[in-house]
């Protein structure tokens, strides 16, 4: 099956419109390349030569579809202790903040999202048990979430490459790996199981709030692929899902001060996160 795609530009917009009330996800005409390249992938597994027969088909009767091409212009770039100046902070300041605040407290609630393929979640549940001595005396439920459910199966699966495992020291590795092949290793089934994952959309206050409240939520490198409205509304349904004191960390290019007014900004040895504010008494 040959395909030659034509898209004009009313066309590409109205698809980049269409992605975008979905996502929130902002495509320009200079990731016009980018876009297209999945689309024709996407139109040779559904056997369809014409972008706008595949345009009809994504909009009118294929919820499958959608979570399919959803999935493949997801960004899933990552690795284990990626940026890990924000674990340090963790377990330096945060959770000894949250413990201060709330003494009766017998568990905490870390999120992750997007976690991709795993790797975040899984080097939050490491660091807590390599860093982190009251570990043994709260109930920690960290949870992963994406709207790609294609990199949702391989976190639950937990297999990995050596450039994911490419900052994890040998003695790391042997603990919480099992190698399957030369090259590929496996999470130990009792770090996969301590991790939950599910598929939620940051801009659906309902699939936001369906995952309850937290402690914390790591929610780096995400923001940057939103415009400013998609962004006031994914910050201000994360701070929904934030408890009372809770924190937020981004990826070191954002700023939470420059989306929403709604966090108190905290500066930290290692790192500047936000603070959704306490309950005043």
């Amino acid at each position: 099956m040959s395909i030659e795609l034509d898209v004009s530009e009313e066309q590409y917009r109205r698809l980049c419109d269409f992605l975008y009330r979905r996502t929130g996800m902002v495509f320009t005409e200079s990731k016009r390349y980018f876009v297209e390249r999945r689309v024709i992938d996407r139109m040779a597994a559904v056997g369809l030569v014409r972008f706008s027969d595949y345009f009809t088909h994504l909009r009118v009767n294929a919820l499958d579809e959608i979570e399919h091409f959803v999935n493949s212009i997801t960004v899933n770039e990552t690795y284990f202790y990626r940026e890990d100046y924000h674990f340090h902070c963790l377990t330096k300041d945060l959770l000894r903040r949250r413990i201060s605040e709330n003494p009766g407290a017998a568990s905490l609630r870390i999120w992750a999202f997007p976690c991709s393929t795993g790797e975040e979640p899984y080097s939050l549940a490491m660091w807590l048990l390599e860093n982190w001595p009251p570990v043994d005396s709260y109930n920690v439920e960290i949870i992963g979430s994406d709207i790609d459910t294609k990199v949702l199966r391989a976190a639950r699966e937990g297999m990995y490459g050596e450039r994911a495992l490419m900052r994890l020291t040998p003695d790391l590795i042997r603990k919480y790996f099992l190698q399957i092949e030369p090259q590929k290793w496996q999470i130990i089934p009792e770090l996969r199981e301590s991790v939950q994952f599910s598929r939620v959309n940051v801009l659906d206050i309902a699939e936001t709030q369906g995952q309850g409240k937290f402690d914390v939520i790591f929610c780096r490198n995400m923001l940057i692929y939103f415009d400013d409205a998609s962004r006031r509304r994914a910050a201000e349904n994360l701070y929904e899902s934030l408890l009372p004191g809770g924190f937020i960390c981004l990826g070191h290019t954002e700023s939470m001060s420059r989306i929403s007014s709604l966090f108190e900004v905290c500066r930290f040895e290692d790192a500047i996160v936000y603070q959704r504010a306490a309950r005043k008494e």
